[in-house]
């Protein structure tokens, strides 16, 4: 570094984007660049935490840049070349492209050897993965081939974008509304959406403006919204991909809008807090969707009658059914279910306070392919129903009795007998004490319980949790 001369009270050497330029030197041997910070900033390139140390506010915004000006260059050459040992291929290159005796100007570390490692798609198809979605996010603007490696659908598989009704319209100069462009949601290649808030007119908007939505869009959700039948019909008529629909919070639609929409090629179907579903909603379902393997259905109307409205086709297909809040069924309506659907392997009576001892007895007999049993906050059942489950669910894995407040401990030596579970909740199970803990033990398939809110527990009975998972590490 230099001193000031002839005035000048800037000094020659600034930094930039965390790197400091070293001017040329006498004995010919050029610049280097060298990144500020210890080697261990350096090395989170590769966690979500980087973003920050990655993308400088000042370019998050920018997508026109060729390739981006940031220490990430550095990094990358370490990472690609920089610790191969002597003869080693790059990262991503074949063997014969590795051993090629690099020029002058593309040395490892030279800006012209940082600037191709930047925009390398053979590097960044895989560091990328090491990012979160909202990081890549984030990342996708940073220049256009980063983009153009980002916007790959292998990045986004699982993903399913969340619109609400003001993202979907840009106001003109004028104060009218246009509709924003989804193509870049159709790059990427996404089969789901979940829209929030929208009308009839927003889907018939949605269908017109997204280019995937009549055969590429596999899953949709719709949460409180104002949907009318009108709506639905259209939606499941020219999305003729949907399989899996959600339904939530939407007042609007009928029993008759599910009558004349539903088809048989939905294969899962969820409808919660809908305040129109009650029994013949059911009656639609289990008669137009013969093919269901899923249903989830919270509503405050469905009697046990709705139950038995299953025909012996999906008694076949379905394995999944979760019945959250449904107040009214009671025992008669598990008799109902549990001969309608008997090759069920998950099922939720979450909330369904009428079911007794009797009605989980009726499900341990018959439903012995159970894997997963939620029956929490269910306040009347018992320690006799655990008996019923350890004596029958000999396949059960998980099983959630969150709330049931009548359970003990004597509950908890039947559970104890079970070979195959291998997560219990007993969160604000208010009588689990102590002893019942020792009576889990000697569960060697247990890896998940979870007894938060049981107020009864010591350090003491919670000491011989920790000391036993001490003794598998070992």
């Amino acid at each position: 570094m230099s001193n000031p001369r002839n005035g000048d009270t800037k000094p020659p050497c600034l930094p930039r984007n965390g790197l400091v330029k070293i001017p040329t030197q006498p004995n010919g041997l050029g610049s280097a660049s060298i990144t500020k910070g210890t080697p261990a900033v350096k090395n989170r390139l590769c966690q979500p935490s980087s973003v920050p140390a990655i993308l400088s506010p000042a370019l998050a915004h920018r997508s026109d840049l060729p390739i981006p000006s940031l220490a990430s260059p550095l990094s990358l050459a370490a990472l690609a070349s920089v610790s191969s040992p002597p003869g080693a291929s790059l990262v991503g290159l074949t063997a014969s492209e590795g051993s090629e005796q690099p020029s002058p100007e593309r040395l490892p570390g030279s800006p012209g050897s940082e600037r191709q490692l930047a925009v390398d798609e053979k590097i960044l198809n895989r560091l990328f993965w090491y990012f979160s979605a909202c990081e890549k996010c984030v990342l996708a603007q940073v220049c256009k081939a980063w983009r153009r490696v980002l916007y790959q659908p292998k990045f986004w598989v699982g993903l399913t974008p969340v619109l609400h009704t003001k993202e979907l319209y840009n106001v003109l100069p004028g104060g009218e509304k246009e509709f924003v462009s989804l193509q870049g949601f159709a790059v990427r290649g996404f089969d789901g959406f979940c829209l929030v808030g929208v009308s009839d007119l927003d889907i018939c908007e949605f269908i017109d403006n997204y280019p995937l939505s009549k055969k590429g869009v596999k899953s949709m959700s719709l949460k409180r919204s104002t949907i009318t039948d009108a709506g639905l019909e259209v939606m499941l008529e020219q999305m003729q991909g949907v399989v899996r629909l959600e339904l939530s919070g939407c007042n609007d639609f009928t029993e008759a809008g599910l009558w004349s929409s539903l088809n048989a090629r939905i294969t899962a179907l969820s409808v919660s807090d809908c305040i129109n579903v009650a029994d013949d909603a059911i009656a639609a379902i289990s008669q137009l969707l013969p093919n269901l393997t899923e249903l989830n259905l919270q509503a405050y109307h469905v009697t046990d009658t709705a139950l038995a409205y299953f025909t012996a086709k999906q008694g076949y297909t379905t394995h999944t059914l979760r019945l959250n809040s449904c107040w009214e069924i009671t025992n008669h309506g598990v008799v109902n279910m549990v001969h309608s659907l008997p090759n069920l392997s998950v099922l939720s009576l979450s909330g369904c306070s009428k079911v007794t001892d009797d009605g989980v007895e009726l499900v341990a007999e018959n439903l012995r392919k159970l894997r997963s049993l939620d029956l929490s906050w269910c306040p009347r059942i018992t320690d006799m129903a655990l008996e019923y489950i350890a004596c029958d669910l000999h396949k059960l894995e998980e099983l959630v009795l969150d709330r049931c407040v009548r359970i003990t401990d004597t509950g908890l030596s039947y559970l104890s007998t079970m070979s195959s579970l291998r997560s219990l909740y007993l969160r604000w199970c208010c009588q689990v004490q102590d002893f019942g803990l020792k009576h889990l033990l000697g569960m060697g398939s247990l890896r998940l319980l979870s007894l938060a809110g049981c107020p009864l527990l010591t350090t003491t009975g919670l000491s011989g949790l920790v000391q036993l998972q001490e003794l598998e590490e070992l």
